[in-house]
């Protein structure tokens, strides 16, 4: 039975266990930058790069990685972010809660080690039962759906999981969406479905747009009028996500699509009191819900219906790639809360990835922005589980030697392991033309500068820094990208044409690229005309000086500092509030020992290696010089409050045994309520929860006369009431 199979073993240089801090931070940078390319061709493209079962794969080894070294998660991790923003050509919708994804699970195993955490959590015994819905899942476009009084008002993607795209119209056109709700119902409430395409739905969408296509480049070969592009879908998900972002809601209308409504967002009023009978009310409103839905009345249940959907799969209207399983009680959903990306109290059990045998062809060297050397196999396409495959990364020397890949090889590729498309093995290692073993580069095969591999080190790196055009490109892609400064018409495209041009090497050259409107009016397509400029200058420089002002979070993280991604900026700016105070603050921290430092290692979150980091890029002379030229033309927003909520703001730290909640439900309370919990207790301090058997933290509090709280205390602070 499928779900009685054991996860692949990991094709990997090593097991998580085995790895050097050194090694796991090198490999958790590459995980990334991996997954945030996917996520944006997956979420803001319609055109995925991998399989939903690769995707799982990276992201399942950056989750070993990271629970084997905690203090070295991402700013940018996956684990701590949902989607990509929303493209451009739909408005912005804000969903009123977040829209998050969900951790998964690929054995009995896995589950088990799930529901544990969830009693570990919730502070439950083993005896007491846990009832699961278990749901099918679709891989389709996730959508909100609010409804006011019950009407339908608005519809949104996911987007980033904070705020989608405004799909309203487009969504109006489904013939399973109701455009009003039975009684009764909320005032206001948001709905989440996932729109769909049936399998067959999906052979005669492709079997057109595939026609149309032809007909198209027939017409381009002979001469005639070509008329507009035509998109090829390359599974239903791809099809079905394509077909809600049109911009004109009449393309909508003609494609196949249908709708399974699943989970509840924001509500102005309870519904019910678990998930099961909620699904019931959705059936009521007269949304369809996924017949194939369970209530499982234990945990231990989970592993047989896993094993019957797995068997009846392909003979499913449509695709589906594993099993949700929701913790059935929303008392219990809303105490475990979320952590990252995902709730504590769901998780997606895939089901076994696909394998495929093909030849390795070459083995490339890419050049990334800190510099690593990172090897990629270039295979013969072929096609796993219905995707056509042709690379794979190799992620490093040590990797291609261990499983002693060569050119000319016949390998065998799976689309899942830790990091994907993996290649699993050679299938023909013995043949008598075997060529000799790959060596590793000793020279940049971007600037020829030297590649050396520091000891102790996985990675080799380009030793030309900021004279190597690979990592000067990628980080001035890095800073104009959506997620860092946003800055629109500064694409990959137009990074590197300027980088050609030498107009562009530093970040601060972008803000001075107006002194150069005549050399760029020359270039072929971005000529003026008697009038003026063009209109493509314009825009551009337009949109540079647009994001002259820009938050600091977004600021800091454009700069592109190795290990601040994204969440670790926004903890950075709203621990310091100014570029400023950041700026000093982390110039002081270079002192070891030093008030700035022990600040900065106090932060949730920023971890040692962390730290190191920005204390590294501080204690370069010409990173501050390049700062400081870029804070000459930039002026970074101070960041706002942490939080609306009853302690924004506040700094608490918890130490000691709690009696009546986890440690882990005690933090995950406090930064509900705006606080920012951190990790070791300093002058700026505000609150110190102190419980049975504290420690140094507590008798610190005591020597700073710091405001102390019992776990009573703490509770009526919190809400909570009594125990």
């Amino acid at each position: 039975m499928a779900a009685k199979t054991p996860s692949p073993a990991l094709p990997q240089a090593m097991p998580a266990e085995e790895l050097t801090e050194a090694e796991a931070a090198r490999e958790l940078e590459a995980l990334a930058a991996r997954i945030a390319e996917a996520n944006a061709a997956y979420h803001l493209h319609d055109a995925p790069i991998m399989s939903d079962a690769e995707y799982d794969a990276l992201f399942r080894r950056n989750q070993a990685i990271e629970t084997r070294f905690p203090e070295l998660v991402r700013a940018d991790s996956p684990s701590r972010k949902v989607g990509e923003e929303p493209a451009a050509g739909f408005a912005k919708s804000r969903h009123g809660t977040p829209m998050l994804s969900l951790d998964n699970a690929f054995s009995p195993e896995d589950f088990a080690e799930f529901a544990a955490r969830i009693r570990r959590f919730l502070g439950l015994s083993a005896e007491e039962v846990l009832r699961f819905v278990a749901e099918p899942k679709i891989d389709g476009l996730s959508v909100n759906l609010t409804y006011e009084n019950g009407a339908f008002v608005k519809g949104a993607t996911r987007g980033d999981g904070t705020e989608g795209e405004d799909i309203t119209e487009n969504l109006k056109t489904l013939a399973e969406l109701p455009r009003a709700l039975k009684a009764p119902f909320p005032e206001r409430i948001e709905i989440r479905g996932e729109v769909f395409m049936t399998k067959a739905d999906f052979l005669a969408f492709h079997a057109e747009q595939t026609r149309l296509f032809e007909e198209r480049e027939h017409r381009r070969e002979t001469g005639g009028k070509v008329g507009e592009a035509v998109r090829i879908p390359v599974n239903p998900r791809n099809a079905a996500a394509g077909s809600l972002r049109q911009l004109d809601p009449k393309v909508t209308a003609r494609r196949p699509l249908k709708l399974f409504a699943y989970a509840q967002g924001a509500s102005s009023a309870p519904v019910a009191e678990t998930h099961w009978a909620y699904l019931e009310t959705l059936r009521r409103w007269g949304f369809q819900v996924n017949p194939l839905s369970q209530l499982l009345d234990d945990e231990h249940a989970a592993a047989d219906f896993q094993a019957s959907m797995a068997e009846r799969r392909a003979g499913l209207d449509y695709d589906i790639d594993g099993v949700v399983y929701k913790l059935d009680r929303l008392d219990w959903q809303s105490r475990l809360g979320f952590v990252g990306r995902a709730p504590r109290w769901a998780i997606a059990w895939k089901f076994p990835a696909e394998r495929a045998v093909t030849k390795l062809l070459e083995i490339q060297i890419q050049v990334g922005r800190t510099g690593a050397l990172t090897p990629r196999a270039v295979m013969q396409p072929v096609n796993v589980g219905g995707v056509m495959v042709q690379h794979a990364t190799l992620h490093n020397e040590d990797e291609v030697a261990r499983r002693d890949v060569r050119l000319g090889d016949t390998v065998e590729l799976q689309r899942a392991g830790d990091v994907i498309p993996q290649i699993i093995r050679v299938v023909d290692p013995d043949r008598p033309d075997r060529g000799p073993p790959w060596q590793p580069p000793t020279t940049c095969p971007e600037c020829g500068s030297p590649a050396i591999r520091p000891e102790g080190e996985v990675v080799r790196r380009c030793t030309g820094g900021l004279i190597c055009p690979a990592q000067q490109v990628e980080r001035l892609i890095h800073f104009a990208a959506r997620n860092a400064m946003d800055i629109e018409g500064l694409g990959i495209e137009n990074v590197v044409l300027l980088h050609e041009a030498k107009l562009v090497t530093t970040p601060a050259d972008i803000f001075r690229l107006k002194d150069h409107v005549e050399t760029l009016r020359g270039w072929k397509g971005w000529g003026g005309s008697a009038k003026g400029e063009s209109r493509k200058v314009a825009n551009l420089l337009a949109a540079i000086e647009a994001r002259r002002s820009v938050s600091l979070e977004r600021f800091i993280f454009a700069l592109g500092i190795r290990r601040i991604g994204e969440q670790n900026a926004r903890l950075l700016a709203r621990h310091y509030h100014t570029a400023e105070a950041w700026r000093e603050a982390m110039l002081a921290a270079r002192v070891v020992g030093s008030e700035a430092r022990e600040d900065l290692g106090g932060i949730q979150g920023i971890g040692p290696a962390i730290a190191q980091e920005l204390v590294s890029f501080f204690a370069e002379r010409r990173n501050v010089e390049a700062l400081d030229d870029l804070l000459r033309e930039v002026s970074p927003e101070p960041a706002e409050a942490v939080a609306e909520g009853a302690l924004s703001g506040k700094s608490i730290v918890f130490t000691g045994s709690l009696e009546t909640m986890t440690r882990q439900e005690a933090e995950a309370r406090a930064e509900a309520l705006g606080a920012k919990v951190v990790k070791s207790v300093s002058k700026r301090t505000d609150f110190v929860v102190v419980g049975a058997d504290a420690g140094s933290k507590a008798k610190k509090a005591a020597e700073l006369e710091l405001k102390t709280l019992t776990e009573a205390e703490w509770r009526e602070m919190a809400g909570f009431g009594p125990a």
